[in-house]
């Protein structure tokens, strides 16, 4: 191949892969047209995009995005899906669609395989990739976190000052409640 061609390809796939930093990398074994077609099309409407990879090239363009992979899952057949909101999002779609292959059709149980997740440019287990927060969840956590503590010092600061409030209305009350007080009878002054 000559280094033209190699460039025009290293090119597309890197603007096809720009800035994508979370991927599941797949391995793929006999897959027949049909088990692709409905896996490309059942992972599409979840907004996830299937490509099969030559290694080296895939390789340089993921190291030049600050992507590090082991070697050793640069071996054989790559498939690399990315897309969805997040790794997390990714991830379980991913698996649901291997599950629901092994489930139709016992004997496409090992056609497709899972070789490594990536979140954020760093490698993961596919497992640890499910249970990653989404974006959403991780503001709501540091939200959460920031917002505990300062409740807290609020209710410190109101609660005494609640309770004097509630101490003066009801001694307020008690003396609208009371009877007036009974003028003494004037005296004549001599």
């Amino acid at each position: 191949m000559s280094k033209l061609v190699k460039k025009m390809e290293f090119d597309a796939l890197s603007s096809t892969f720009n800035g994508v930093r979370n991927m599941v990398l797949l391995s793929s074994q006999k897959v027949g047209s049909t088990l692709e077609l409905t896996t490309r099309k059942t992972l599409r409407e979840k907004n996830i995009r299937l490509q099969m990879v030559k290694n080296t090239l895939a390789k340089k363009v993921f190291e030049s995005n600050g992507v590090k992979v082991d070697d050793k899952f640069w071996a054989g057949n790559t498939v690399v899906a990315w897309g969805a909101d997040s790794i997390k999002e990714l991830s379980k779609a991913i698996d649901a669609v291997l599950k629901d292959i092994a489930k139709k059709n016992p004997k496409d149980d090992k056609k497709f395989t899972v070789k490594t997740a990536v979140a954020d440019g760093t490698e993961v287990t596919l497992d640890l990739a499910m249970k990653m927060p989404t974006r959403l969840e991780a503001i709501g956590e540091v939200i959460g976190a920031l917002l505990g503590p300062a409740s807290e010092i609020a209710a410190a600061l109101v609660g005494p000052i609640s309770e004097v409030a509630g101490q003066i209305a009801t001694l307020a009350e008690r003396k609208e409640d009371a009877p007036a007080p009974t003028a003494a009878p004037e005296t004549p002054a001599a």
